[in-house]
């Protein structure tokens, strides 16, 4: 167990444990979406985003079609809020402290994109209805206003092989949501009757 009393707690230890940055990595930092940087948001079927509220902080997924983050403009992003669990904790933190950060993957590539920025949430039905999917609105979408945008290399990904097929984990080998449920509520949750339902439900409100 580590020693707490042997924590790094000054920046200064820090940037000596570290040293300089390359130029690289500041230059590719700017305030705005740049158009190499929008190619990557475009590309983009999957995001992370990151907020912080009273409770602390939350990251949650966020996935569509490629593209379902759209660039308004080089200084705002817009991002649909679809069906899921309505814990709706990031909505509740960004009502409390707008700052969120996005991080965005691409499938079969190394680098990702990281967006730091502050959020609102906008429910204009006329907005809702340029994200329909199958005739179904989000509930809300969030208007981004970006304050940095910069590129992660791909160091990341390829020591984690996340995109090699022969390193995928087995479903099977992990517990399932029902056996989960069950066990965290004391068997309160039927957890074979929970994923018996899960495949239809899933099906039935992706959107």
């Amino acid at each position: 167990m580590p020693n707490p009393k042997d924590a790094v707690s000054d920046i200064a230890t820090l940037e000596r444990i570290y040293g300089a940055p390359a130029a690289a990595s500041i230059k590719k930092e700017v305030a705005y979406v740049h158009p190499c940087y929008r190619r990557f948001i475009e590309a983009a079927p999957f995001a992370l985003l990151a907020t912080s509220g009273p409770g602390g902080l939350d990251l949650s997924p966020r996935g569509d079609a490629a593209g379902f983050v759209r660039v308004h403009d080089e200084n705002t992003l817009l991002l649909p809020d679809r069906r899921g669990n309505n814990r709706i904790d990031s909505l509740r933190n960004i009502l409390h402290d707008p700052r969120v950060a996005l991080l965005f993957l691409i499938p079969g590539i190394g680098e990702t994109l990281r967006v730091v920025g502050s959020a609102s949430i906008h429910i204009q039905p006329d907005l809702l209805a340029t994200f329909a999917v199958d005739g179904k609105l989000p509930r809300s979408v969030l208007a981004i206003k970006v304050e940095s945008v910069f590129f992660q290399c791909s160091r990341a990904v390829l020591r984690s092989h996340l995109w090699d097929p022969s390193k995928h984990v087995s479903r099977d080998d992990l517990p399932s949501l029902g056996n989960i449920l069950a066990a965290l509520s004391d068997g309160e949750i039927d957890g074979l009757k929970y994923d018996g339902e899960l495949p239809e439900r899933l099906k039935a409100t992706m959107y």
